[in-house]
């Protein structure tokens, strides 16, 4: 019986879709951040030109929270650089179901992967869902998910001189509550919850180590615990 193709668009519109109730935790997130940069000493055309450039949430936080605090260039690239480590694990994830793309389409994705495109676009490319067009779909995540970041980064600068103190009304929770309920549903083998119960317990933990090491120390031990839980499964099998 002959299928009908599916238009090349489908990747991307599906892409697009998925990525939607991820945005919801994102534009506070980006409101918040627009409303900091200012007080730190980032001008707005600076601001908006992280967000564009930099694109990395955290590490963004970091650098405007050292940057109010007086510190050197030189600490403030080394922080940021420490807590982006972790996307060398994404990397590694992904490139499996990236590696039959060319060089220059790998490049080019590589600047969007997010924790929360990574989260997306492996859940899918890892599912027994309905095939679909790789690097179109990829495509629709990251830019839905980058056009939201800068998008309300730009409205962050905007309100933060009309609304002060709008960094203090806890907006950033609507992230958090976006992410876990994408990671939770994953989590289907003993491995994959026991790294994921020791990344939280040791990011508890380790919370007060200084620039953020703190969350390099829990993704190690978790990637650690999970190997270990993961070999007397694979023996058995």
């Amino acid at each position: 019986m002959n299928t009908v193709p599916r238009p090349m668009s489908d990747g991307a519109l599906s892409g697009v879709r998925d990525a939607v109730p991820m945005v919801v935790g994102i534009l506070p997130f980006g409101l918040i951040f627009g409303t900091l940069a200012g007080p730190a000493g980032l001008p707005p055309w600076a601001t908006l030109a992280m967000s564009a450039l930099v694109y990395a949430g955290s590490a963004q936080f970091i650098a405007v929270t050292l940057l109010a605090a007086g510190a050197s260039v030189p600490v403030i690239l080394a922080t940021t650089l420490i807590v982006n480590l972790r996307h060398m694990l994404y990397s590694a994830t992904m490139s499996p179901h990236v590696s039959g793309l060319p060089r220059a389409w790998r490049a080019f994705l590589g600047f969007f992967l997010t924790d929360e495109a990574f989260a997306l676009i492996y859940n899918r490319f890892s599912s027994p869902r309905g095939s679909v067009d790789r690097p179109r779909y990829y495509l629709g995540v990251a830019l839905t998910l980058f056009l939201a970041w800068t998008g309300s980064t730009a409205v962050g600068v905007l309100l933060g001189n009309i609304v002060p103190g709008i960094q203090h009304w806890g907006l950033e929770f609507a992230m958090v509550a976006s992410f876990v309920g994408i990671v939770v549903p994953q989590l289907k083998n003993r491995a994959q919850i026991g790294a994921a119960l020791t990344a939280g317990i040791v990011a508890l933990l380790a919370h007060g180590l200084p620039y953020q090491l703190g969350l390099m120390v829990a993704a190690l031990t978790a990637v650690a615990v999970g190997v270990v839980l993961e070999r007397p499964a694979e023996e058995a099998a």
